[in-house]
């Protein structure tokens, strides 16, 4: 596919030279204390514990979807889809996009708005993939309500529909791009997470080894953070609370506040 040839040609043009060198600095070269560096040679788990929440799939059920039918799912569709909207709508509004601004020296664009948002987004669908057919099922409708939020926010900035036809082929080739780099960053050590991100997010620009290292630092505080929210819940409620970029003890899990929701699921 088009974009699967287009990640393979950004992986192997500057892939983590800029990162790399960052990260040497961070080790090295700050004077000040900084966040110690995750080096491993080896894979890990997004998720610390063996709970296997995917449940197994059988012959019939996966012989039936290739054929293009969909099966039942353990929650209602609609539920599942209005959770998507409302999941998509925390990596959105509940994201203060002038501190990501200003902290990583973004310029104030659309482009960068999508950057941001999609890290989010991103995020969510590490921790959906977890949840088996359903979560599958909700990652497809968090990605399809970015793709019409991203649109309608160019067209109400007067964007023509030749160029918003244009800008929309390259944040597509970006979002999959993206995609690959930042899951092998979480399952890797600091360095590759670091080059996604210089990649992805500074989009190669990022000359201030801190701002590598905060990024690095949130990403991993906010995987540990949702990875501890309860599948279930996200699946009938799509509501994310997101870490602050910077807190004094990023270590440090918060307490997990339980959503509420009724009998049906809203």
């Amino acid at each position: 596919m088009w974009w699967t040839s287009r990640f393979f040609q950004v992986l192997e043009q500057d892939t983590c030279v800029g990162a790399l060198a960052a990260c040497q600095r961070i080790r090295t070269g700050c004077s000040t204390p900084c966040r110690t560096l995750h080096i491993s040679s080896q894979w890990c788990s997004v998720k610390e514990t063996a709970q296997q929440s995917q449940e197994e799939v059988g012959a019939f059920t996966r012989l039936f979807e290739a054929m293009g039918f969909s099966s039942p799912l353990k929650y209602n569709k609609w539920k599942i889809k209005i959770a998507a909207l409302r999941m998509y709508t925390c990596c959105v509004e509940r994201i203060n996009y002038e501190e990501f601004f200003e902290k990583c020296s973004l310029p104030d664009t659309l482009n960068s708005w999508f950057l941001v948002t999609q890290l989010h987004v991103w995020m969510c669908l590490v921790r959906m993939r977890q949840e088996g057919r359903e979560g599958k099922f909700l990652c497809h409708y968090i990605v399809h309500s970015m793709w019409g939020d991203v649109e309608q926010r160019s067209k109400i900035m007067g964007i023509d529909a030749v160029q918003r036809k244009e800008a929309m082929k390259a944040m597509t080739e970006n979002f999959y791009a993206a995609m690959f780099g930042y899951d092998e960053g979480i399952l890797s050590d600091d360095r590759v997470l670091a080059a996604a991100l210089w990649r992805n997010l500074f989009s190669r620009q990022c000359e201030d080894p801190h701002q590598l290292e905060l990024m690095v630092e949130y990403v991993r505080k906010q995987m540990q953070f949702i990875d501890s929210l309860d599948g279930e819940d996200l699946l009938l409620t799509g509501e994310v609370q997101w870490r602050p970029l910077l807190e004094e003890n990023a270590q440090s899990i918060l307490k997990v506040v339980r959503p509420t929701y009724n009998d049906a699921g809203l």
